[in-house]
């Protein structure tokens, strides 16, 4: 590492305890971007467990799933609106059993075509049965003469290791006029200041290797030749809600395991609401912990 890198903090595995090691996040001072090093992508067995959130997604919705469906709904009308064509594809990386396609497809009838890009065998039954394409592979790996008119990457970015690649690989595979939506953590936010030395919830240990600002991550995606649509914050209500959980847990006052992760504590949707109503107060003055951003070329 060089010399405009410094430290910026360490971090355990507070929501699924899938090994006690401490990990430690570095700051690349000239590019505004925090990562972890070193970044073990050579342990992926190991850090997405098999009750990963992403790798169950119960179709009993909570009340607080049902407004991030609301929210996503309105999102998808405002990504297709300006996409031309009376059919339209779709790709989403790290989409699991597709269930996010499925809520697209709802929100927009032209989507005919949906693909899926994952590392989890067990999500491609459920999203072949739901009409979905699934290619159990990583996006670095991922193969196909496609092009897509809308390509999702919710939450993935800052799971791989090399980012700008990632988002070349992504220009390549969308249609011109065509959509991509990205939502990645922004560690340049309240709650990441205050859990910073805590092993803060949108550090999600050891599982996210690159954290942005709003900027940084616009200069990557700039720098990768898309034209950014449109940029936002929106709420972070997981990385408050994990946070706040360990919190207690240290205090003795929830229970997180391996077994029953932090996402199962009967906590979990009741600080979802509260604390996504925080940031919705907040972010027509204030830098909540995640963004969209909508990208095309």
């Amino acid at each position: 590492m060089g010399p405009h890198v410094s430290l910026y903090a360490t971090a355990q595995d507070i929501e699924y305890f899938t090994t006690p090691d401490v990990f430690t996040f570095y700051r690349c001072d000239g590019c505004d971007v925090v990562f972890l090093h070193p970044m073990p992508s050579d342990r992926l067995g190991e850090i997405y467990p098999k009750n990963y959130y992403s790798f169950h997604v119960s179709s009993d919705r909570s009340i607080a799933q049902r407004i991030k469906q609301f929210l996503d709904d309105r999102t998808f009308v405002a990504l297709t609106r300006d996409i031309k064509g009376p059919s339209l594809t779709a790709l989403d990386v790290g989409g699991g059993s597709g269930w996010l396609l499925n809520d697209l497809k709802r929100a927009e009838p032209r989507v005919n075509r949906t693909t899926v890009v994952d590392i989890d065998p067990r999500a491609e039954e459920i999203a072949r049965a739901n009409g979905h394409d699934y290619h159990l592979t990583t996006f670095e790996q991922f193969d196909t003469n496609e092009r897509f008119d809308i390509i999702l990457m919710l939450n993935l970015i800052e799971h791989v290791t090399d980012p700008a690649a990632v988002l070349r690989k992504a220009k390549e595979l969308l249609r011109p006029g065509g959509r991509i939506w990205i939502k990645t953590p922004n560690y340049d936010a309240l709650d990441a200041r205050i859990f910073k030395n805590r092993s803060w919830g949108g550090f999600h240990t050891p599982r996210h290797f690159v954290l942005f600002t709003m900027n940084s991550l616009i200069r990557h995606c700039e720098a990768a030749g898309f034209t950014v649509a449109r940029c936002s914050y929106t709420q972070g209500a997981p990385f408050w809600t994990v946070s706040a959980i360990n919190e207690l847990r240290k205090l003795g006052l929830a229970t997180v395991t391996a077994a029953r992760p932090s996402i199962e504590n009967p906590l979990t949707p009741v600080f979802h609401i509260i604390f996504a109503a925080f940031d919705f107060l907040r972010m027509p003055f204030a830098k909540t912990s995640q963004v969209n951003i909508h990208l095309t070329v």
